[in-house]
């Protein structure tokens, strides 16, 4: 018996669903409460009359929604200037913030723009400035700025391409990013170290490092430069790193990043306003919405692509000897390593779909792997979906998956059957979700 269409239409309709639940713009609204000039955010209290201004550093892929989130808040009596970074231009402008067009997954010259504007405009704030910073992910490749002003946009573009395809976990990734840039690990803190600050947050990151959202700008980085410099030697990036950039790693001259207990936090609070938590309840009421006996598990992050994928299947399919009379689901999220073998089109949800079809063909199973930024790697997709069928059609059409996979071609794999998942940027950032449904 093999997956009925029906069974890739269902996962398709938890995952936007989910979508829909995930609100970045009522999730401002909801974390902070207004009282004439009193701010209620998270059990704490600020007074927004004892600041002569508000700024507002606003950056991520769900930047532009949480800054009309705040506005809203703030309206009519109160008003937020201060910097917008987006990957690509918002629905409507919001006053008051300068917008930059950053880049994704790579920082570009409007990553660099921000960077300096943002420095800029934390150093002229003082003792009765009120800084809201609204941090989401993809913000770490947004905004940029290097530690040394003789390195290049070009360089870091480089090690950035380096960094993301080496198989590293994304902590590892940010051990090195951190100790290069004026903007990450705390920085953005130390810049503006008389104002109070209040970091509002949607993480796609797990629980607990929260230091890893956006690179950590304004959060005690745990990190230090020998982590930095033991990720350069454990994945060769030596030989792959911009010339004007390697001498900082072979001669050990990196700076430290503001540690806790620096005066710099004294006065700052940070606060999650949408985590993994809100997006696995959504996702579950979903599922459970359309008749799944619905479990969940997030101890995949940060796994192999591979290894992820047959535990959660083996999971799936112990979840289904458990409930042989109903339709079954498991919803996992995270991020899965995936590493770039080819020069194909493609991502790691697309990739996990694409390693899971050759498991599950001939059964009634169908997997959905996406992005809830709606971007997937490479592609224009948020990730794609794969059943039972999927193995034959593609067959059928002359197209061999473990070739598509080799080539890190998943994307191309899955437009050419139609299932590759199109939403468009979605002005969110959560994690990775991931959908298995069994007949």
């Amino acid at each position: 018996m093999t997956a009925t269409p029906d069974l890739k239409t269902l996962a398709r309709e938890i995952f936007n669903q989910t979508l829909a639940s995930v609100d970045a713009r009522r999730a401002i609204c909801a974390a902070l409460e207004r009282h004439g000039s009193r701010l209620v955010v998270d059990g704490g209290e600020v007074d927004l009359a004892d600041f002569s201004s508000l700024r507002v550093v606003a950056f991520g892929k769900a930047s532009a929604a949480m800054a009309e989130g705040l506005a809203e808040v703030l309206a009519p009596d109160y008003s937020a200037s201060g910097i917008l970074v987006v990957p690509s231009l918002p629905p409507r402008p919001i006053p008051g913030l300068k917008l930059f067009v950053g880049g994704h997954p790579m920082p570009n010259g409007e990553s660099f723009s921000a960077g300096r504007a943002i420095l800029d405009l934390l150093g002229k704030a003082n003792g009765r400035t009120l800084v809201f910073f609204l941090l989401s992910g993809g913000g770490s490749a947004l905004v940029e700025l290097p530690l040394d002003p003789s390195i290049s946009l070009y360089d870091m573009r480089q090690l950035h391409r380096a960094l993301v395809t080496c198989g590293g976990s994304i902590d590892e990734i940010n051990f090195v990013r951190k100790h290069l840039s004026a903007v990450k690990g705390g920085r953005l803190a130390a810049a503006a170290p008389n104002a109070t600050k209040l970091t509002l947050a949607i993480t796609d990151v797990p629980a607990g490092r929260e230091s890893a959202l956006a690179s950590g700008p304004t959060l005690p980085d745990p990190s230090t430069v020998d982590d930095a410099y033991r990720v350069v030697e454990k994945y060769k990036l030596l030989d792959r790193m911009p010339a004007s950039l390697s001498p900082a790693f072979m001669e050990r001259q990196l700076a430290e990043t503001p540690k806790a207990g620096d005066p710099a936090f004294a006065r700052s609070r940070f606060v999650l306003v949408l985590d993994h938590h809100r997006l696995f309840h959504q996702a579950h009421r979903a599922s459970e919405s359309h008749g799944f006996a619905t479990v969940c598990d997030n101890s995949t992050d940060d796994w192999p692509l591979e290894r992820a994928a047959d535990f959660l299947l083996d999971l799936l399919a112990r979840h289904k000897h458990a409930n042989p009379d109903r339709p079954v689901a498991l919803i996992a999220d995270g991020e899965v390593l995936c590493r770039v073998t080819g020069d194909g089109m493609g991502g790691r949800n697309s990739a996990f779909a694409l390693y899971v079809a050759q498991k599950i063909a001939g059964h009634p199973i169908a997997v959905l792997s996406a992005g809830t930024d709606g971007i997937d790697g490479s592609s224009p997709a948020a990730g794609a979906i794969a059943d039972g069928t999927t193995l034959a059609r593609a067959r059928a059409a002359g197209l061999d998956p473990g070739d598509f996979f080799r080539r890190s071609d998943s994307y191309t794999f899955f437009a050419r059957l139609g299932d590759a998942i199109h939403t468009g940027p979605t002005g969110n950032n959560l994690r990775d979700l991931r959908v298995l449904l069994h007949e």
